[in-house]
């Protein structure tokens, strides 16, 4: 063979292990590995699909979804408590006022600031939780245990669990993709999506924007039809031949189902990516065309044209990397308006765009949204004991997240913090609890969703969770 255009099979396997494989291995043995508990399911699952919107850094609850009137009265007044708090850079100034106006909304009334206008249109598609805590205040801690019910890497996220329990409905795509922030991944990485001790297929795949919105989908140099074809029946000759000679084992089944599913997305992967059959007044919707909300709208709207398309769980991060400076998360310790209303502005458009389209297009009846911080910020600003500044720190003990759609009350909010906003006081919702509400939407019991690992039957929920009941339809 003296045509360098044809590949070897040494470089057809360098291409697949270079990116490609561990793409495709994200979603091989689908089929193979769903949850062997789910074939005696009891619950009814009321989703099928999930798009999470998980927002980096630490959104202000009190200046978001959880109005405090009494904050303003006690504006430049110490917190009265005998407790040190946990903080991350343990200044405790003064407490200090909201920043936006609160106003209720639609025919619920839920109270929702100014901070999100397009969201807030929508209160009454959404389920609060102002509730929320965390055992950590400290962002990667914080934010693993959020994702995966641990406050350390090692454990698969609530996508990879998903993927787990629900298996595939379409074997073009993987089950669970990631659409990062254009500023780039949380500081936790790809421990964040990572399937841990699952099987490979449940890892959380990366998508990117561009030609090539999947690393290594396709050759580094264009090949001729005809020759790739070739190729791979070279290829397949051979792997046989080692099969008929040795039997299958299990690492070569995965690398050959591998190259199977690679195979169908270099047609899928263009097709979905694609928003030439998306209307012009849609992509206006999104935001697609504006500057502050075109990296959000691209993968809003992508993660919905992904989830039509049988990708179970797909999880969309708003912030890159915490510190820096400009900051590019929701990390508000300078400056709460400042930061805010930029990070604000670039996701509250687009998300609000993909919530009414789901609705529109009748997905939203088995569609689960779910809209996250890994904890709030204090109702104190971060500063001086006797000043009132205009940051604020991190705040493990109460803040809000919301979810909406499938199996859910809408319009609804459900706990409380205290009067300042400071700590959860009315039914607390640790991440464990969170989770447990989240897997039993899908029709499963969060008990019995298991991995036997290291002599261990693991769990998302660890051997917590208590699923939050008062919010269901």
């Amino acid at each position: 063979m003296n045509n360098f255009n044809l590949q070897t099979r040494r470089e057809f396997f360098n291409w697949g292990m270079n990116g490609l494989g561990a793409t495709a291995l994200a979603t091989l043995l689908s089929r193979e590995s769903t949850l062997a508990a789910s074939k005696d399911r009891k619950l009814q699952p009321k989703a099928k699909r999930a798009i999470h919107i998980c927002l980096v850094g630490g959104m202000s609850h009190v200046d978001s979804f959880d109005y405090k009137s009494e904050l303003k009265k006690f504006h430049g007044k110490s917190l009265q408590t005998d407790e040190q708090p946990d903080l991350f850079f343990g200044k405790m100034g003064l407490l200090r006022q909201q920043d936006w106006e609160f106003k209720p909304r639609g025919q619920s009334g839920l109270m929702i600031s100014d901070m999100f206008p397009h969201i807030a249109e929508l209160a009454d598609d959404l389920t609060i939780l102002r509730s929320m805590e965390s055992k950590s205040a400290n962002h990667t801690p914080a934010l693993f245990l959020a994702n995966s019910g641990f406050e350390f890497n090692g454990f698969p996220s609530m996508g990879s669990w998903i993927s787990y329990g629900m298996g595939l409905e379409n074997e073009s795509l993987p089950a669970y993709v990631v659409l990062n922030d254009e500023r780039g991944a949380p500081n936790t990485g790809a421990s964040t999506w990572s399937s841990s001790f699952l099987p490979s297929n449940h890892q959380g795949v990366v998508f990117r924007g561009g030609s090539q919105p999947v690393r290594d989908l396709f050759p580094a140099r264009k090949v001729d039809s005809q020759r790739d074809a070739a190729t791979r029946e070279f290829i397949q000759a051979i792997n046989e031949q080692h099969v008929n000679q040795i039997g299958i084992e299990s690492a070569l089944n995965a690398r050959l189902k591998s190259y199977e599913l690679a195979a169908r997305m270099q047609t899928s992967i263009p097709e979905v990516s694609s928003f030439a059959e998306e209307t012009e007044q849609t992509q206006s919707e999104y935001g697609i065309n504006e500057v502050q909300t075109a990296d959000m709208g691209r993968r809003c709207l992508l993660g919905r044209r992904l989830l039509e398309q049988g990708v179970r769980f797909v999880q969309l991060f708003s912030g890159g990397p915490v510190a820096g400076s400009p900051r590019a998360s929701w990390d508000a310790h300078e400056n709460v308006k400042e930061n805010h209303t930029i990070e604000a502005g670039r996701i509250d458009k687009p998300v609000a765009a993909l919530l009414k389209d789901l609705k529109q297009r009748g997905l939203l009846e088995e569609t689960l949204v779910l809209f996250t911080t890994e904890f709030g910020r204090t109702p104190f600003a971060q500063s001086d004991a006797d000043k009132v500044g205009p940051g604020r720190d991190h705040n493990r003990y109460g803040f809000s997240c919301w979810m909406a759609g499938a199996g859910l009350k809408p319009g609804f909010a459900f706990g409380n913090t205290d009067e300042v906003g400071w700590k959860a006081v009315e039914r607390p919702i640790p991440w464990h609890d969170f989770h447990a509400t989240l897997l039993h939407l899908f029709g499963i019991d969060h008990e019995q969703l298991t991995f036997y690992h290291n002599g261990i039957q693991r769990r998302l929920t660890n051997v917590h969770g208590d699923i939050v009941k008062e919010v269901l339809a």
